[in-house]
């Protein structure tokens, strides 16, 4: 069944007095987007991408069919459909970065007010509710967990944040567990106790465990919403910084038309090779996706699960999942479950909004390649789910658009496979690569055309990235500096050539076994720095080195050279794929790289205190002194607690 529509009576009026001016700046003090001319400055924004998108798209499948018709043939008109379908993908993940970057440009006309005034700096409004940030976990590393409070709570204290608790909300059933998390509560109680400057901490966990963390969090705002108006949402692995919580709190005392605030935590503080690329990449590339982002959806954004700031009273009342009809995967208890809250929100009336470039939030990520394709697993059945989410009455174009990316994010990848399969098999029979190639090796003017369109919608995303950051002397130094960031944007991508092949097969086949039945379960990440053994990268990857040991004996049994140079790099990848996982698993290959200048990120030539307390704390690996330019917190307070 479809969950239950809010009465109007229920939803905040956004059309409700007049919108009034801070004197001090001029900015509106709120954003009514019911009204005529806002709501068409709305629908132009997202049509200022919908139309360049759906053009390339079309200019490519109109080249295509030129420069290589289908005729009668079926295998050709696959081919031409696949490549379509494809490439159209691509152009709209492409065009979302050109807008990224004008929006960049336009500066604060592209930014919301709630943006704008996230910059100024200005006290929370004392009285004004308190607030709870509370951090879920499952059978987490508990010493990890309570160090990351630490450090949070110090950061609380210096911030003067007077008015937020901490709040552990523990769904762990293993009793050994258990008594870890006790025993790290009591020792961070006694040490809180010494400094009444410090936040309260408190923790509760859950014996029953109904919803998994949805159910945690919806539990907590039936048992203590009432003593809090606002609750940011971390997961185990999140940081957040004291003045970032605050600046938070005020944001959402001062929008009471806001129901939900989220913000960019960045991948940071984890060393194998694998997890430096990856936050490299992620910090390189994000930016300007996230301003197209931010610029076309206004006040119906989304929600994505953590480093986020939430109106308790609108969350409880409105956020409630139901469960999806029919069995699992696709049925039973909702696991993407943050982007459907989201849309409950905007459907009821809240607005939901995004801070791109707020900064002092962070996160860790898969430290491995294995690691990750797990999470992939994970988030490619809970995305599929949404399938059943998407007819919801009541919810509002924007949410079920991003509703809608995350299912073809992971449903485009089984049509790659196909697309590389049967233009292999077509290149194979003609002996010309065709499409396969983009139109590099086709005659004619509109092979050139195409040839040229697919290079740049291909191209175009990190181009435009790394240009951007060229672009601002601020932007190049928190890289390292030119040198060091366009050796490592060359690296990046050549491990990208590698990695592609091996993400697209596994999640692909992640697709069809999530259509086909098969249920994946969601166990506790681990989220330390892990070498992956050989024993266990073949055990896990045998099906990709299977698939790339049989397409060298196809282009082996084909005899065509170009065919086979073409797509040797991807069976080569495929074949190399455990050693892949194992190499890139080195932390010390991860730290060399970083000793030399490789995958820097802000987060290493310009580190947060928070991330340098944290690395203290947790006895990680310093980054070398050429790369610190904040200095750390003194160890005296860790040294009177170890006492």
């Amino acid at each position: 069944m479809s969950p239950r529509v809010t009465s109007s009576a229920e939803r905040p009026h956004r059309n409700a007095g007049p919108v009034t001016s801070d004197p001090s700046t001029g900015i509106p003090q709120h954003e009514v987007w019911t009204g005529t001319r806002p709501a068409r400055a709305l629908w132009a924004r997202r049509l200022a991408l919908a139309i360049p998108s759906l053009v390339t798209a079309g200019g490519l499948a109109w080249l295509a069919a030129l420069a290589y018709p289908a005729g009668v043939s079926p295998l050709a008109w696959a081919v031409l459909v696949l490549f379509s379908l494809v490439m159209g993908w691509q152009a709209f993940v492409a065009c979302q970065y050109a807008y990224g970057l004008i929006a960049g440009f336009l500066g604060d006309r592209a930014k919301s007010v709630l943006e704008r005034r996230s910059e100024q700096a200005e006290a929370t409004i004392a009285g004004a509710g308190r607030t709870a940030a509370v951090v879920a976990i499952h059978a987490e590393d508990a010493v990890a967990v309570f160090a990351r409070l630490r450090v949070m709570a110090r950061s609380l204290a210096r911030a003067e944040a007077q008015d937020i608790d901490i709040f552990v909300l523990s769904d762990t059933r293993d009793g050994a567990i258990a008594a870890v998390e006790e025993h790290e509560f009591a020792r961070i109680q006694a040490w809180a106790a010494a400094d009444p400057a410090l936040p309260r901490i408190r923790y509760r966990r859950r014996t029953e465990n109904v919803g998994r963390k949805a159910g945690n969090i919806g539990e907590f705002c039936r048992s203590y919403g009432a003593e809090y108006a606002f609750m940011i949402v971390l997961d185990a692995d999140s940081l957040m910084t004291g003045a970032a919580m605050t600046r938070l709190v005020r944001l959402m005392q001062e929008s009471p038309r806001t129901g939900l605030i989220q913000t960019v935590s960045y991948a940071a503080g984890r060393d194998t090779l694998f997890a430096r690329i990856q936050q490299f990449a992620v910090r390189l590339y994000a930016p300007l996706a996230l301003r197209c982002l931010e610029t076309w959806q206004g006040p119906e954004g989304s929600y994505w699960g953590h480093n986020a700031i939430l109106r308790i009273e609108a969350f409880a009342a409105n956020a409630q999942l139901p469960k999806l009809p029919g069995r699992e995967p696709l049925g039973g208890e909702i696991l993407c479950h943050d982007i459907v809250e989201g849309a409950l929100m905007v459907r009821a009336g809240w607005e939901v909004r995004l801070l791109p470039e707020m900064g002092g939030t962070w996160e860790e990520m898969p430290t491995n390649l294995v690691d990750l394709l797990g999470r992939e697993r994970r988030w490619c059945q809970g995305n599929l789910q949404h399938l059943r989410v998407l007819p919801w009455t009541g919810l509002r174009a924007a949410s079920r658009w991003h509703l809608l990316v995350g299912i073809l994010s992971y449903g485009v990848l089984p049509l790659w496979i196909a697309f590389v399969g049967l233009a292999a098999w077509q290149a194979a029979r003609t002996g010309d690569l065709g499409l396969l190639a983009y139109g590099l090796t086709g005659q004619g003017a509109a092979a050139h055309a195409l040839a040229i369109l697919s290079i740049a919608v291909l191209a175009l995303p990190k181009l435009l990235s790394l240009g951007h950051v060229l672009a601002a002397p601020e932007r190049r130094a928190a890289f390292g500096g030119t040198r060091a960031l366009l050796a490592s944007a060359a690296l990046e991508q050549a491990v990208w050539v590698i990695l592609w092949p091996v993400l697209t097969l596994f999640t692909a086949s992640a697709v069809v076994s999530t259509f086909l039945g098969r249920v994946v379960r969601w166990e506790t990440q681990d989220r330390d720095d892990r070498q992956v053994s050989w024993s266990e990268a073949f055990r896990l990857q045998a099906d990709a080195v299977v698939v790339g040991a049989l397409m060298i004996f196809a282009l082996v049994l084909v005899g065509s050279l170009w065919l086979a140079l073409w797509l040797a790099p991807v069976a080569l990848a495929l074949l190399t794929s455990p050693a892949q996982s194992v190499w890139t698993s080195r932390a010390d290959l991860g730290r060399a790289a970083r000793a030399r200048g490789l995958f820097l990120t802000a987060d290493d030539t310009a580190q947060a205190p928070e991330l340098a307390e944290l690395a203290q704390l947790r006895g990680l690996p310093a980054a070398p002194a050429p790369l610190r330019s904040a200095p750390r917190e003194p160890a005296i307070w860790l040294a009177a607690d170890e006492a």
